[in-house]
């Protein structure tokens, strides 16, 4: 099939097919999470041991993005995307019958890049599906397939896994990518790769005006929300706040909703000051999180402002990233996937070792200045757009 660009709407049928591909993505990375008691009992392994298969699928796409990307810059677009849903559904199905726990780590290492490649090609490819002025939206829809795993996947498959047994819920998504990938063959439109003499070097997308400012608002916010999200247990353990960290989580994934949909509506006009908008809510959501008076209430409440906070950050971060990267937005966005893993990485880490020197009091303070430093380079870039906006009307009129 070959491309085609609608001018008015979106294709709904391709960008769902997108969805679906980010949602899958998700759930292959994060159903172990859930699945921990049952799936180390069975593999006679310990509990650590099967949260490090999360850590192995992190590892996967933080290493492969770069070099993947770069190797096929120039190979069509459709087939790399099916390559890569199908490469989801092998891993799922030797995690659901393999009985051997180094296999199933390699199988969650060989997924993770395969996540790193798809991460990488789903904004570009929503872009090239609609006319320029609906490129936002587009990326939207095409990214709501993460928090809609995070808020109801995950807790389906922690359902179905007690339930039915753990094993189901990797056949179930096996079974997914095996139905996306059919949905795609039929039904998505493919997209030429880019010729040799229009691919620039890794280090000349970096030096593009706009895309490390990007990639620093980027680590500096994901860095922040991943330092409080690991470790939000022991955070209101600290201050005696009675909540379910369960319920707080579902809060969370439900509010991130509306955050998509507000994105959507309005991204490609008010990209910058949605943002904005984002930050500011989320350093809200902090100071709540951080107070001694509301109790469990309060609490809640600041789940639901930030979990609405970050709904559309990915949108909104891969949207910035494509204006600015223009042509090189798949080379652009494996930056972005290499620094949000970076980013997740190192909030782990971060959040430790602040708990081992200073206790959990450190949060805040350290939060937002994260969240200070994320502003300004937000900021920052609100400035590079205004410059070249000038620049290509000075062009235009002469």
């Amino acid at each position: 099939m070959t491309s085609s660009i609608p001018r008015q709407g979106l294709p709904w049928a391709n960008l769902l097919a997108l969805c679906m591909a980010a949602f899958i993505t998700i759930l292959t990375e994060a159903l172990p999470a859930a699945l921990l008691p049952q799936m180390a009992l069975d593999l006679g392994v310990s509990q650590a041991w099967i949260g490090q298969t999360v850590t192995t699928y992190a590892l996967g796409s933080l290493a492969a993005a770069i070099p993947l990307v770069t190797w096929t810059g120039s190979m069509r677009r459709r087939p790399l995307l099916m390559t890569a849903v199908s490469i989801f559904a092998l891993a799922n199905s030797v995690t659901a019958f393999s009985d051997h726990f180094p296999i199933i780590l390699a199988a969650r290492l060989v997924a993770g890049m395969a996540a790193g490649l798809l991460w990488a090609l789903l904004a570009g490819y929503a872009a090239r599906l609609v006319a320029a002025q609906h490129r936002g939206r587009a990326i939207t829809v095409a990214m709501a397939g993460t928090p809609l795993a995070l808020s109801l996947g995950i807790p389906a498959g922690s359902w179905l896994g007690l339930a039915w047994g753990w094993r189901w819920c990797f056949g179930l998504t096996s079974s997914l990518a095996l139905l996306l990938w059919a949905w795609m063959w039929l039904r998505l439109p493919d997209f030429p790769g880019q010729d040799q003499r229009q691919r620039r070097s890794l280090a000349a997308v970096i030096r593009t005006p706009g895309v490390r400012t990007v990639l620093m608002v980027v680590l500096f916010y994901v860095l922040a929300h991943n330092i409080l999200y690991t470790y939000i247990a022991p955070f209101w353990a600290a201050r005696g706040v009675p909540v379910r960290i369960d319920l707080a989580l579902l809060i969370f994934g439900i509010a991130a909703l509306p955050g998509i949909g507000l994105t959507g509506l309005f991204v490609d006009q008010h990209l910058h000051r949605l943002s904005m908008a984002s930050i500011l809510l989320f350093c809200g959501a902090v100071l709540m999180l951080g107070s001694g008076w509301g109790g469990s209430p309060l609490a809640l409440a600041a789940m639901a402002a930030w979990g609405f906070a970050f709904g559309g950050s990915a949108t909104l971060f891969q949207a910035s990233l494509a204006q600015v990267a223009a042509e090189q937005v798949d080379m652009a966005q494996s930056l972005l996937v290499t620094t949000w893993n970076c980013a997740i990485a190192g909030g782990g880490v971060a959040g430790g070792l602040l708990i081992a020197a200073w206790g959990t009091q450190a949060f805040q303070p350290t939060l937002l200045v994260l969240l200070g430093f994320s502003i300004g380079c937000q900021r920052l870039l609100s400035d590079t757009r205004f410059k070249c906006a000038e620049a290509m009307l000075a062009d235009d009129r002469t």
